[in-house]
């Protein structure tokens, strides 16, 4: 059953990515030929007045399909659009996406309340509480010159080290402490390892909600990018990768370990909302095939264009749009062996 709701969830992220994109050209008076929600066969199909609807088989896809013929005359077709314009309509798809984790975030938020990052007490043996270190009612404010603003923050930065500079909020003041040695220990009635202060205190009312989603968010956001600037520097490898396969099992994972339904439905909307952000994120990295590359192209060649009163052969930008593609397609698969590999495992 999990396995069944993870797939739907990622059939409704990627139709509120292709919906961005239909809604805002839409908006903007671009002519959309299609809208289409999955690839492959198509299983039903409704024309409207200009746009025709479709629903296809393999759930791992979508696409807006807008009139694109730089040869058109058309006033409507994208080519046509002014700058600003296309902008909008490339980044609409991502915005949607993270707007729909922001929605889910908060979502979570007003069923369960945003933890802090104010310490509220510590474990017993826990040697971090003491003059020099941590002590009840610090919030943390900075790990090693990065704000801290969601307790994802602590552990991703604590993680990354054994020694820090932490910058807490003490009786309305900044305190830096430095050098501290902060690892995770073994707690008593602790399944795993943990820093050993605790973070319970509860933001109230919807402003400080929607002030911590919104924080959560960025959080989710920051995650991603130190985790491609991981990949690049090598700290993980593309075999460190998880990819649709993955994920469905992660999430089905997730909903079966939940103690309760609600607590099921909470969880998977927590990883729905990171998955969420994640897909905004890297669509808009500017690599060729996805929005982020066109986005680059429109940017670099409208100089151009400008200049030589003309637009260069479009060819040209198809041909590396379309080996990213390929290249793209090529690592969806490598990455969709090496999770079922480890399903199987």
């Amino acid at each position: 059953m999990y396995i069944l709701i993870a797939i739907l969830i990622f059939g409704i992220l990627v139709a509120v990515h292709e919906f961005g994109h239909f809604i805002t050209a839409k908006l903007c008076g671009v002519r959309v030929l299609e809208f289409s929600i999955g690839m492959g066969p198509t299983l039903l199909k409704k024309q409207g007045a200009e746009t025709l609807y479709s629903l296809r088989a393999l759930p791992i896809g979508g696409f807006c399909a807008m009139e694109e013929d730089e040869a058109s005359s058309d006033p409507r077709a994208f080519p046509n659009q002014s700058l600003p314009k296309k902008l909008l309509i490339l980044v609409a798809g991502a915005g949607m996406n993270f707007l729909m984790g922001f929605a889910l975030i908060l979502a979570v938020f007003a069923g369960s309340g945003a933890q802090t990052t104010e310490i509220t007490g510590f474990m017993e043996g826990c040697p971090y509480e003491s003059e020099t270190a941590f002590q009840v009612g610090d919030e943390i404010w900075k790990i090693d010159g990065h704000r801290v603003y969601v307790t994802g923050d602590i552990s991703t930065f604590l993680s990354r080290g054994t020694v820090h500079d932490v910058m807490v909020k003490r009786g309305g003041e900044k305190v830096t402490l430095e050098g501290l040695h902060i690892e995770r220990l073994e707690y008593p009635g602790q399944a795993q390892p943990m820093y050993g202060f605790e973070l319970q205190g509860q933001a109230k009312g919807l402003v400080q909600k929607t002030q911590h989603a919104w924080y959560q968010s960025c959080y989710f956001v920051r995650m991603v990018w130190m985790s491609l600037g991981d990949l690049i520097s090598g700290t993980y490898g593309v075999n460190d990768l998880s990819g649709v396969v993955g994920i469905v099992g992660m999430m089905s994972d997730v909903g079966k370990q939940s103690a309760s339904a609600w607590a099921a439905f909470m969880n998977l909307a927590y990883l729905s909302a990171f998955i969420a952000i994640n897909l905004a994120v890297m669509n808009l990295l500017p690599i060729p095939a996805l929005d982020g590359g066109r986005i680059l192209f429109l940017l670099l060649l409208w100089p151009v264009e400008k200049i030589l009163k003309r637009r260069p052969d479009p060819k040209y930008e198809g041909y590396i749009h379309t080996a990213g593609l390929m290249l793209l397609m090529g690592l969806m698969v490598y990455v969709m062996f090496n999770d079922v590999m480890r399903i199987v495992g």
